[in-house]
């Protein structure tokens, strides 16, 4: 496990955003060290809601290995395909941000070229790396999350990337309101408030 620091900082109380870096996304953050490898200079990077795409995006930005698009899938796809034709002609290479999979593109040369590019998806995180987002998003918000809130957490816990930010901002929300520090009563009742009393989340 690891983390990749963002050099923009975030509006968020406890600092800039980071990248955790599991077995959801590692392959990701490994092929954007090496653009030089990718068909046509080409990625394109897909995966579920609040996944760490645009962060991605930034870091590969920020890193000077290439250009981005973010959010491609919303683009006119003749402007797409232009920015791809600037990018081989300047030598750029282009990691493409697309949603969840599959991008019905119906542009004919356009789809010929994302296909024939470097295809990455950011897949769901295992325990490991689910507990680490966890933490990470709590410091991001400047939360004093214990480290045993992972063990009670994670079992009752959508596990997907964009429930566990629902879950940090539920227990920030509740810690402010009632002025008292996150600990198990504000876990509880932010779980409550997510999915109800009686639902079973044990996995």
């Amino acid at each position: 496990m690891g983390q990749i620091a963002l050099p923009l900082r975030s509006g968020a109380r406890g600092g800039p955003p980071r990248i955790v870096i599991g077995n959801a996304n590692a392959h990701v953050a490994d092929a954007l060290t090496q653009p030089e490898s990718w068909p046509f200079r080409t990625a394109v990077l897909t995966g579920p809601p609040r996944s760490g795409k645009s962060l991605l995006a930034r870091w590969f930005a920020a890193s000077g290995n290439g250009a981005a698009v973010d959010d491609a899938q919303a683009l006119d796809e003749t402007e797409l395909f232009h920015r791809w034709n600037r990018a081989q002609a300047d030598g750029t290479p282009l990691l493409v941000i697309g949603g969840e999979p599959p991008w019905d593109i119906t542009l004919p040369d356009l789809r010929s070229r994302m296909g024939g590019s470097l295809q990455l998806e950011i897949g769901q995180p295992d325990d490991a790396m689910a507990g680490d987002l966890l933490l990470s998003l709590a410091e991001e918000r400047g939360l004093p999350l214990e480290p045993d809130a992972v063990h009670y957490l994670l079992p009752r816990a959508e596990r997907s990337a964009a429930a566990l930010e629902r879950l940090v901002a539920e227990i920030d929300r509740l810690s402010l309101e009632r002025k008292s520090a996150p600990r198990l009563a504000i876990w509880r009742a932010a779980l409550e408030c997510l999915h109800g009393p009686d639902e079973p989340r044990l996995l």
